[in-house]
């Protein structure tokens, strides 16, 4: 490996968010309730679609996904950075960054995916209502899914490969609280213009032909809104609009700021508070957003907590 030729290096070294270890113990109780909380409902979410049948829709199975994403999205970065938290040294095997990166780029990708696969869903929920079971029959749902993954397993690992083909000569203390690809990117000693170029054009594409579905998605569904004659049915869907949009903005607005600048431009300090937003903070909005508000979800989980009662 290039690191290993250059400098012997077995591991790299992570500042984490703060350098205080009061503030790194503050930090830590806050972010072990919000994993708690990631876990348990989007752990909750997925078994409550599962066994209700009134939730075994193209909708509730995209959602669960979606949950799914956000438990294997949140554990890649946030295990480690609680333990880093309670440690001197944050330390990081070469290996163990390289798995860290790919994984989180993947389920990152998957993530963007599915938002906009969501969106579409609802596209044709509420601008063809007659067409919706046989346009979202299991079989396409199955592939968009299948879609979702293979895109983000494939573009993860041009990104990590590309990353680690770098040499890091002058040092391996990585001013980020886990690995990414502009702290690496930063901290290499080699030529990283192909790197952004890729970085710019794979997740350009990526996350571009995701905003172009949402917009046109939302652009129907908005048009279909305004010519319904009930203003309860209105401002019901604008509700769900408007909190779907909002987590799109949240994570979209994220992706932007934090991949599509020259690494040149980077402050460190700036982007791992951004990162905070979309390795954590996001994967526990999602189920709240999408899920907790809909009535068909409250009326599953209520029917199941007094099923348990009753029977337990």
């Amino acid at each position: 490996m290039a690191a290993d030729n250059c400098t012997g290096f077995t591991d790299f070294l992570l500042l984490g968010l703060s350098g205080r270890q009061d503030v790194q113990n503050s930090l830590f109780v806050l972010f072990l309730l919000v994993y708690g909380i990631t876990m348990i409902a989007n752990l909750g979410m997925i078994v409550l679609i599962n066994s209700d049948p009134r939730l075994h829709t193209p909708m509730y199975y995209f959602l669960s996904n979606l949950s799914f994403c956000d438990v294997c999205y949140s554990s890649t970065v946030s295990p480690k950075m609680l333990a880093d938290f309670l440690s001197e040294q944050k330390k990081i095997s070469y290996n163990a960054c390289a798995i860290q990166m790919y994984f989180f780029g993947a389920f990152a990708d998957v993530e963007c995916v599915m938002l906009s696969v969501m969106a579409y869903d609802r596209y044709v929920a509420i601008c063809n209502p007659l067409l919706y079971t046989v346009t979202m029959s299991r079989s396409f749902c199955t592939q968009l899914v299948a879609i979702a993954y293979i895109v983000g397993l494939v573009d993860s690992a041009i990104h990590t490969c590309c990353t680690f083909r770098l040499s890091f000569c002058n040092s391996n203390i990585v001013n980020h609280f886990f690995c990414d690809i502009p702290p690496l990117l930063a901290l290499s000693s080699s030529d990283t213009t192909i790197n952004e170029i890729v970085m710019f054009t794979f997740i350009g594409c990526l996350v571009g032909s995701s905003i172009i579905t949402l917009i046109l998605s939302y652009t129907y569904i908005i048009t279909t809104i305004l010519r319904m004659n009930s203003a309860e049915g209105r401002c019901k869907a604008f509700s769900t609009c408007a909190s779907h949009l909002t987590a799109v903005a949240v994570f979209h607005g994220t992706l932007l700021f934090m991949y599509f600048r020259p690494s040149s431009s980077y402050s460190m300090d700036t982007d791992k508070m951004a990162s905070v937003f979309y390795t954590v903070v996001i994967p526990m909005l999602n189920p709240l957003i999408y899920s907790l508000r809909n009535k068909d979800v409250k009326g599953a989980l209520k029917k199941a907590i007094v099923t348990k009662l009753h029977f337990g």
